[in-house]
């Protein structure tokens, strides 16, 4: 190895520096996934730590080093149990992310995905919206996509029906047993009704959202999903996408992003996969 310099009793290589990178970019896109929620303190106190454990052990102390690493070998475990959420969001990044996933992947195999051709018409969706929005009846829909809703969907009422404006604003009108819960839609039809969905912990959401915007952004940080949101006590409409809330929405520009996440942008992506043949 060529040494490029020391700092004391450190003798630092081109692999230190290459391997510092590394570990920095992998703790800031573990931050930046955590960010927002309790976890993060608990993720900085345990990463104190063990740069503390770290120092001492570099430095020779016996006694600390001995301390500090049999605490660490238990932490392990603790952080698999405190972080478990965490852990899952992180792996479910991965794996939405890899190119594995990808149907383009595997085109080119015979035991490759089929594809489906997915059709889902928003129409009636957007106008039961329009039609809770304007009488401030609470909503919570799910568009599922690529990622599978079954746990979700069973949590719930199976309906297996097709979409209809009549339908959804039967499911949430209040004096309906189906109105508690979420609708997940998925391959274009409705899947189930009264589901329960995962609550969101980051502690930055305005508390002037409920327990429906919380459901509908802890939903969307585990899938790709797409989360419509109307609110019962104002009556705004919110569409939530990858954890993120883009609030008090007109319903044209509810169609507008609709269009664009639902079917536009897999068609931009397809594209720059698949190069154009001359």
């Amino acid at each position: 190895m060529h040494l490029l310099f020391t700092i004391g009793f450190l003798q630092i290589t081109w692999v230190d520096i290459i391997d510092i990178c590394l570990v920095s970019y992998l703790l800031y896109q573990l931050y930046k996934l955590m960010r927002g929620s309790v976890a993060v303190k608990v993720f900085l106190g345990f990463l104190s730590i063990y740069f503390s454990f770290l120092i001492v052990k570099a430095a020779g102390m016996r006694l600390l080093t001995e301390i500090l690493g049999r605490f660490i070998e238990v932490g392990v475990i603790a952080v698999l149990i405190l972080f478990q959420q965490e852990i899952r969001k992180f792996l479910l990044l991965i794996g939405k992310t890899t190119p594995f996933n990808s149907d383009n992947f595997f085109k080119g195999f015979p035991w490759g995905k089929p594809t489906v051709e997915k059709s889902l018409n928003i129409t009636p969706i957007l106008e039961a919206v329009k039609n809770m929005a304007a009488a401030h009846v609470g909503a919570l829909i799910v568009l599922g996509q690529d990622s599978e809703l079954k746990f979700y969907a069973e949590s719930g009422d199976e309906l297996d029906a097709v979409i209809s404006k009549r339908l959804l604003l039967s499911i949430f009108n209040k004096y309906s047993p189906m109105h508690d819960g979420a609708v997940i839609i998925a391959k274009g039809r409705i899947q189930a009704a009264r589901c329960i969905l995962p609550v969101s912990e980051r502690e930055n959401i305005p508390a002037s959202f409920g327990l429906r915007h919380r459901a509908a952004i802890g939903i969307a940080e585990v899938t790709d999903a797409l989360v419509l949101v109307v609110s019962e006590e104002t009556g705004q409409v919110s569409l939530v996408r990858n954890g993120e809330l883009m609030h008090n929405l007109s319903v044209q520009e509810l169609r507008s992003k609709l269009n664009f996440y639902l079917f536009e942008e897999d068609e931009m992506e397809r594209k720059e996969i698949t190069p154009e043949v001359a």
